[in-house]
């Protein structure tokens, strides 16, 4: 095992801070050792780890603009899903046969199934309503009738009291007042 690497202060500098990476550099480079049982170089865990950071960035930030699009500030499985299923490169070649759970599925619906839309179904309707109308001339007679102008007062007591007078609709021998014969 090397020597740890350290700063004119006496600080321990690893691995992932000399590259420059996020990704532990050292658990890559023990785990390579303990699968593999073989001789690594120098760089390969270093190469790994940055490729490794590179895809889960590039997966992230799809899964960010997915979840913003949904109007969510928390990536979930389903942004996850989303962000995989619409990027050709990741969705065709490296998540072909994978499922992701609770990711759900691709929200598409056959245009067979999707209704008429109303809209054009009214232009139609009215550019026929409107052949029609113009072929046939119109026969209505206009009324010679004048209508009578009269302006309200605004006096009190011109209106006419309803009170004792039947309804119209109602046999003669009724009149306005409620029945009360409550039992």
């Amino acid at each position: 095992m090397p020597p740890k690497k350290t700063t004119p202060k006496g600080k321990v500098v690893t691995a992932s801070q000399r590259a420059g990476l996020q990704f532990p550099v050292g658990r890559l480079r023990s785990r390579l050792h303990k699968d593999y049982n073989l001789r690594i170089g120098a760089g390969a865990p270093v190469y790994l780890a940055a490729v490794l950071e590179y895809l889960a960035a590039e997966l992230l930030e799809l899964a960010g603009n997915a979840a913003r699009d949904n109007k969510k500030k928390r990536i979930t499985t389903r942004h996850l899903f989303l962000a995989v299923q619409n990027d050709a490169e990741l969705g065709d070649k490296l998540f072909k046969n994978d499922v992701i759970a609770h990711g759900g599925v691709i929200p598409h619906i056959q245009s067979q199934l999707i209704p008429k839309l109303k809209k054009a179904a009214d232009k139609e309707n009215k550019k026929a309503r409107t052949k029609q109308t113009a072929k046939k001339p119109s026969t209505k007679k206009k009324s010679t009738k004048k209508k009578s102008t009269k302006k309200s007062t605004g006096k009190k007591g011109t209106k006419k009291s309803t009170k004792g007078k039947r309804k119209p609709g109602r046999p003669k021998g009724s009149k306005n007042k409620k029945s009360s014969s409550k039992k």
